[in-house]
């Protein structure tokens, strides 16, 4: 009996020994597991972020390449306006060089016939009245230049420079913003002698004065007449690409 007493004493000690170490060894197996589910969500995180951040940097780099595209889009329209703008100053420069120049054929051709009832009249006096208010033009003084084409008007009413007047006269108008009165001189220049050179061209300055002047409708109806009158004319180039710029700005 003495000798069961020792034995369960025995075990009783060693399980009190023992429990201790049962309990300190599922700590560990808990902690292990706490430790393997953190690093499991960590890396789960991670790999999300790292995604993310892919996915971020892709869209940046998307969105940098579609700017450069429309940087070169852009760059390439301001260059076909100034293309188109350098064409149309050096197509109105090559107009008014060619007037100029027709002028100047004219004069050497032409010659004033002396009337018999006026013999006091100097020949000269014509072709030399049309080439000092040509030459006021041609100074950029178109103030004085209007004065001498509308007096040369006046004091030769049958010259054959009657059309190269108006025309001239009127340009010089539109310079010192006399609208009306250039439009005036434009609109005689085409009714009067619908089939000299400068009537397409006058018609484009008529447009030039009704558009300044607000009546849009009216430059329209202008160039339109360019178009039908003059097909095939730089004019009527002109002409048509003023209308297609109108039709864009609406």
């Amino acid at each position: 009996m003495q000798a069961r007493n020792g034995v369960a004493a025995a075990l009783a000690a060693l399980f009190i020994v023992a429990a201790p170490a049962r309990a300190a060894l599922f700590d560990d197996e808990v902690a292990r597991q706490r430790i393997e589910d953190l690093r499991a969500d960590t890396k789960a995180r991670t790999g999300k972020l790292e995604a993310q951040l892919e996915q971020s940097q892709r869209t940046q780099l998307e969105l940098s390449n579609q700017i450069e595209a429309l940087r070169g889009e852009i760059a390439k329209l301001r260059g076909q306006v100034e293309v188109l703008t350098y064409e149309l100053e050096a197509s109105t420069k090559r107009q008014k060089d060619f007037y100029l120049d027709l002028d100047t054929r004219l004069r050497a051709l032409e010659t004033k016939p002396v009337a018999a009832a006026e013999p006091e009249v100097d020949p000269a006096a014509e072709p030399r009245d049309y080439e000092a208010a040509l030459n006021l033009l041609k100074g950029g003084k178109y103030a004085e230049a209007q004065l001498a084409f509308e007096a040369f008007i006046k004091s030769w009413p049958k010259s054959s420079f009657q059309p190269a007047a108006h025309y001239w006269a009127a340009s010089a108008a539109f310079q010192t913003k006399a609208y009306s009165r250039a439009a005036e001189l434009y609109q005689q220049v085409h009714a009067q002698w619908p089939a000299d050179v400068r009537a397409p061209e006058a018609l484009i300055g008529l447009a030039n004065t009704q558009q300044i002047q607000g009546d849009a409708k009216g430059a329209k109806k202008t160039l339109d007449m360019v178009i039908a009158q003059y097909p095939g004319t730089p004019s009527a180039d002109v002409a048509r690409q003023r209308i297609k710029q109108a039709a864009q700005k609406k």
